[in-house]
């Protein structure tokens, strides 16, 4: 399957990521692990991305549609891809229909995952991770066997600064400000699946049926 996820931060859009690619080898793709893996390779385009990220600025939209064009190519996206937090603008959204259509690819959906605002908050502001191997707990539902301390390395499980009730707010007015507009887009173009739900299982349902898979 050939997916965009949209949804607010905590929506939850990396675990439905996780749980379709089991379904059919699809792979997951976020903006950030791709200039990641772009500079790690020293590509031309992943030495510009490094430059522009050292010195604080934000990666320009045509670089990240270059290294876009460059990852949906490789082997690994023949049976599907999933765009997780990518395209975050119209004019980002834009230039991805162009480069698809130069591929030949279509996308099968946009799936917006739509959870309440406080949902999210509570999620969030009761998210902890450990700081050396990154597993992630919740306080509430899924805390460390030892306050403070990761069950999987013996590490620090802290509250991430991002993550504050202060700093998600702020997250998500800019998401409702940036992002959120993309669902109109893609409303307009036919392919919008908003799916109202705070469990993973209930939104890959959703996208089953869409799909009818």
């Amino acid at each position: 399957m050939k997916l965009i996820l949209l949804g607010a931060p905590g929506a939850g859009k990396g675990t439905v990521a996780k749980l379709l690619t089991k379904m059919d080898g699809s792979v997951q793709i976020s903006t950030g692990d791709i200039l990641r893996a772009a500079v790690a390779a020293g590509t031309e385009l992943g030495k510009k991305a490094e430059a522009a990220m050292k010195a604080g600025d934000l990666v320009s939209d045509d670089l990240i549609m270059g290294i876009m064009g460059e990852r949906l190519k490789e082997d690994d996206c023949k049976n599907g891809y999933l765009l997780d937090g990518f395209p975050r603008t119209i004019p980002q959204a834009e230039a991805l229909k162009v480069l698809l259509a130069d591929m030949g690819e279509t996308l099968d959906a946009v799936v917006n995952i739509d959870v309440p605002r406080d949902v999210i908050l509570d999620r969030l502001t009761t998210r902890r991770t450990c700081t050396d191997c990154g597993e992630i707990y919740n306080v509430k539902s899924n805390p460390p066997k030892v306050e403070g301390v990761c069950d999987k390395c013996g590490g620090p499980v802290v509250q991430r600064d991002d993550e504050t009730e202060e700093a998600i707010s702020n997250r998500l007015d800019v998401y409702n400000e940036k992002t959120a507009p993309l669902a109109g887009f893609y409303e307009k173009e036919g392919m919008l699946l908003t799916v109202e739900a705070t469990s993973s299982d209930d939104v890959i349902n959703a996208i089953k049926e869409k799909l009818g898979k």
